[in-house]
């Protein structure tokens, strides 16, 4: 009688064990369902933001603005998507600066904080040498100097297949800044053409 009992108390614990191993192999499952679950969601998320990063708009503008209270600096830069291509008309008034030049450069950064500094330095995605707009090697936001008639005022137009509006970081020119400098480009010296400093600045955005 003794051991027809103890062999049922070990039956009963043997039961017992493995219900419980098969309950907590149940709880992983679940667990790495929902892990993957969310790993679903995230995957997602980067999906929809990288479609948004690398959407196409037909328009983009910039407001130009002084960054030094010595010089007022005014202007726009509206740039259009045609077929292939992206057309730039530039406007800009600086009559401190009538019948002189000035150089027109993107910079990498759309931020004209801290006198235009925020705007770091050259927008430069191909990686080439600094020089003068269609004799390469230059820079995909190399525009280069605009002459300016007796009010300190100029217009400027140019369409290039080097800008997207949207579309891949290496053409994309949104949330870029065109800064306005006070000098040359002299269309050599590295990287930034000697061109003087920011007096003017306006963040590209889309329209």
């Amino acid at each position: 009688m003794k051991n027809q009992t103890l062999l049922l108390s070990v039956l009963c614990i043997s039961l017992a064990f493995t219900s419980c191993k098969s309950g907590g192999n149940k709880s992983n499952s679940d667990s790495t369902s929902a892990d993957s679950s969310v790993k679903t969601v995230e995957e997602t998320k980067h999906m929809d933001h990288a479609a948004m990063d690398t959407a196409m708009y037909d328009s983009a503008h910039a407001d130009i603005t002084a960054t030094k209270p010595d010089t007022t600096v005014s202007g726009t830069a509206h740039f259009t998507r045609k077929d292939a291509e992206v057309e730039l008309q530039l406007t800009l008034t600086i009559p401190k600066k009538a019948n002189s030049t000035v150089a027109v450069h993107f910079h990498e950064h759309g931020d004209c904080g801290d006198m235009g500094k925020g705007a770091h330095g050259h927008w430069n995605p191909t990686k080439e040498d600094h020089g003068k707009w269609g004799a390469a090697p230059y820079h995909s936001g190399d525009i280069g100097n605009i002459k300016l008639d007796k009010d300190g005022k100029a217009t400027f137009t140019v369409k290039t297949d080097r800008w997207t509006i949207g579309g891949p970081e290496k053409t994309n020119i949104l949330n870029r800044s065109l800064i306005v400098h006070s000098g040359v480009d002299d269309y050599k010296t590295q990287p930034t053409g000697n061109s003087g400093s920011r007096i003017g600045c306006g963040v590209i955005n889309k329209m």
